[in-house]
């Protein structure tokens, strides 16, 4: 089993998850621990946890890789939706270590008009108080690469860096980087140079055994757009090369790569989008 996934639906409870993950063709998954429209989610009971556990195992995928709601803003000014951030992002720490999931991916957050700076600082200061708080989970925050839509950061490699060395914490950090998001941010990886180019710049600002997540999206809009817009593979601005480039990266072979495409109505496009890309992978490195 290879290390290509998608993202799955909890419907019907968080055990069915790795279920639908297999019957996509996955060799990973990633999941929502609650519903992603509501701030607060319940904490799984023990029989619950001990349910999804035991599926995950029965399952073979390699990995279950959590995302954050995309509520949560960390670096939002203090007030009402910084304090309902803090304590969901809490809860989805909690929920994890009950599930035995070890990667948070979140978006780190957008300024809100109140600068760059503030922002990285607010949300460096948002996990030094999450960390400690939650000794239960002993995981990897991962920081999702952004497209730098509207006042989102997290856009370009030096501000992942700075969120990791202003925290207390930087041993907990990793990366996701998104591929539609870090093309509508300006890094090119569709030619053999600019591939070569990002991934070197990566390793010199944050560190290649940093990156632990890839989200695999095709972007419906231009290079440097700044616009989140997922498309199938090959099929968007991005087309198929630097996909190819990068499922053949030896760096990168057991690192979960999961798909975020739109799913149709029986996650048919998962399917179609999966095949896309093992269909991008060397004879010789299937």
């Amino acid at each position: 089993m290879d290390y290509f996934g998608a993202h799955m639906s909890i419907a019907g409870g968080l055990h069915n998850a790795p279920d639908r993950g297999v019957k996509a063709g996955c060799g990973v998954i990633q999941i929502f621990t609650q519903n992603s429209n509501q701030w607060r989610g319940k904490l799984p009971s023990d029989s619950d946890a001990a349910l999804f556990r035991e599926k995950w195992a029965e399952s073979g995928l390699h990995d279950i890789v959590c995302h954050d709601i995309y509520l949560i803003n960390l670096a939002a000014p203090p007030g009402e939706t910084r304090d309902k951030s803090l304590l969901s992002f809490r809860e989805e720490m909690e929920r994890c270590a009950r599930l035995g999931i070890t990667k948070i991916v979140m978006h780190p957050g957008a300024h809100v008009g109140d600068g760059e700076e503030t922002g990285i600082r607010r949300i460096c200061e948002a996990f030094d108080l999450l960390i400690p708080a939650v000794p239960e989970f002993t995981g990897t925050i991962l920081l999702e690469t952004t497209a730098g839509q509207g006042t989102n950061l997290g856009y370009t490699f030096e501000q992942l860096r700075a969120i990791i060395d202003g925290s207390s914490h930087p041993e907990r950090f990793a990366v996701c980087y998104d591929t539609c998001h870090t093309f509508a941010a300006g890094y090119d990886i569709t030619t053999p140079e600019g591939y070569q180019r990002v991934f070197a710049e990566f390793d010199r600002i944050i560190g290649i055994d940093r990156l632990h997540c890839f989200h695999l999206n095709d972007s419906k809009k231009g290079l440097n757009c700044r616009v989140d817009r997922h498309e199938h593979i090959g099929q968007g601005a991005m087309g198929l090369e630097g996909f190819r480039f990068l499922v053949n990266d030896p760096r990168f072979a057991a690192i979960p790569k999961i798909l975020e495409t739109p799913k149709g109505d029986n996650d048919e496009f998962d399917v179609m989008n999966l095949k896309t890309l093992r269909g991008l992978v060397a004879p010789g490195k299937k």
